[in-house]
């Protein structure tokens, strides 16, 4: 079973996804499991590594997970990571620069017996 990661320092993590609340425990996941939904914030904090930080270490390993969505409200960040995994990400890889849908974050929650997304 694949795992879903939430890369996020403020906002709360939906049910069903693994929260990384900094860059080194979301490329720490990437690198350990198999990872199916991966959904980036970009700021993670003052004088902190980025959501850009994550999307240069996927690069670099070349350990894509099969989805990505960029849920960050940051407009520059948002435009820097998608570009970046855009020219890197075999064509297999979904990539969406926007937050994970309500259908899927339900459906997602669902399947893994925790309440729903109210």
């Amino acid at each position: 079973m694949k795992m879903d990661v939430y890369l996020d320092d403020a906002r709360p993590c939906p049910p069903g996804f693994v929260l990384a609340r900094n860059v080194e425990e979301c490329l720490l996941l990437l690198r350990d499991y198999d990872i199916g939904i991966l959904s980036l914030d970009y700021d993670l904090g003052w004088h902190e590594p980025t959501g850009m930080d994550v999307v240069r270490g996927i690069i670099a390993s070349g350990q894509y997970p099969e989805q990505i969505y960029l849920h960050t409200s940051s407009d520059i960040g948002r435009r820097q990571m998608y570009e970046a995994l855009y020219q890197s990400k075999p064509a297999h890889v979904s990539l969406t620069a926007g937050p994970v849908p309500y259908e899927l974050l339900v459906e997602i929650a669902r399947t893994q017996g925790k309440p729903p997304i109210k």
